[in-house]
């Protein structure tokens, strides 16, 4: 069963909306999402099979564990198109769901997918510095990719404690750090530039998109570069969590060597068409980044500073009353 009462998106921003946007982080974040939300899960290869399943129960599980599973019900703060929510109900870490968004489109397809996949779950646009909720409502809040575009971080851990039932968690996953970001930026950065450049030569022309395609891509990065406003050492993020007043606070730190192959390949998958993207390629960024991943968790881990890992993970509890 899937259920929203807010209004659909208006998906064509007029240019006066995108030059508000410079100086609005939230009217950049509903634009930016709103544009972005037909193709989200194309462009960052997001499924609802089993290889989104295990990717995010296995992250969910190294930062929070299993105890406490399966929660009754669990809401995904910034829920973009569902990601996370939906592939940890399947894989049994919640039974009911709530999906939330600043971004209308956001929501509206990830009803969509949640009611594609069989699942419970309701929906409402929401600003993460209020929460639309009562107190004391979700065993579990979740989010992914989601903390670095709220403005005030620390208000937005104050209201999914306030939204948590006594006991309840939070996990909050896919954070870029501080080092992770800049070398990040700076590969896809470079993958843009050079992709772009080399499919002008008319050997390659086959692999290059129109134009247009193009502009519309660069214009969409230029909102994205307003919309991601933090970027997060892990000590610090851990100490705001604590501020709010969460307890039982713990961050995780993972993707290194994973990071710095996954960016050029995903920067050079959105320059490129999609239908130059064959199968035998998919399958072969997907197993580089597997064996990447492993590397990072089993090798890396043990011997970097977690302050140079991309993603940042963070999970904290609500005192009981």
């Amino acid at each position: 069963m899937t259920s929203v009462t807010d209004p659909a998106p208006n998906p064509h921003a007029t240019a006066e909306e995108v030059q508000a946007a410079y100086g609005d982080p939230k009217l950049a974040n509903v634009l930016y999402h709103d544009w972005e939300a037909g193709t989200y899960d194309e462009k960052w290869s997001i499924s609802y099979d089993e290889r989104c399943i295990s990717y995010a129960t296995d992250v969910f599980n190294a930062v929070a564990g299993e105890d406490g599973q399966p929660y009754q019900h669990a809401m995904e703060l910034g829920s973009g198109t569902g990601f996370f929510l939906l592939n940890l109900m399947q894989g049994g870490v919640a039974k009911k769901g709530s999906v939330t968004d600043l971004s209308p489109g956001m929501v509206q397809v990830a009803l969509r997918n949640a009611e594609g996949l069989g699942l419970d779950v309701d929906g409402r646009v929401a600003d993460a510095e209020r929460i639309p909720y009562e107190d004391n409502t979700f065993d579990l809040v979740v989010g992914h990719a989601v903390l670095h575009h709220i403005p005030d971080v620390r208000a937005a851990f104050a209201e999914v404690l306030r939204v948590l039932k006594p006991g309840g968690r939070f996990v909050f996953a896919g954070e870029p750090t501080k080092v992770g970001d800049f070398y990040a930026r700076k590969l896809g950065q470079f993958t843009w530039f050079l992709t772009t450049r080399v499919t002008k030569l008319s050997a390659l022309s086959g692999w290059r998109r129109p134009q247009e395609e193009l502009d519309e891509s660069s214009r969409a990065a230029a909102l994205e570069a307003v919309v991601d406003i933090h970027t997060f050492d892990p000590s610090e993020l851990e100490a705001m969590a604590r501020g709010a007043g969460a307890q039982d606070v713990r961050a995780v730190t993972e993707e290194f060597s994973a990071a710095l192959a996954g960016w050029p390949i995903r920067t050079f998958e959105a320059a490129v068409p999609q239908e130059k993207l064959t199968v035998r390629w998919r399958l072969f960024a997907y197993h580089l980044w597997l064996r990447l991943s492993a590397l990072d968790k089993k090798v890396l881990s043990k011997v970097l500073p977690r302050e140079l890992f991309y993603n940042v993970m963070i999970t904290g509890t609500k005192r009981p009353s």
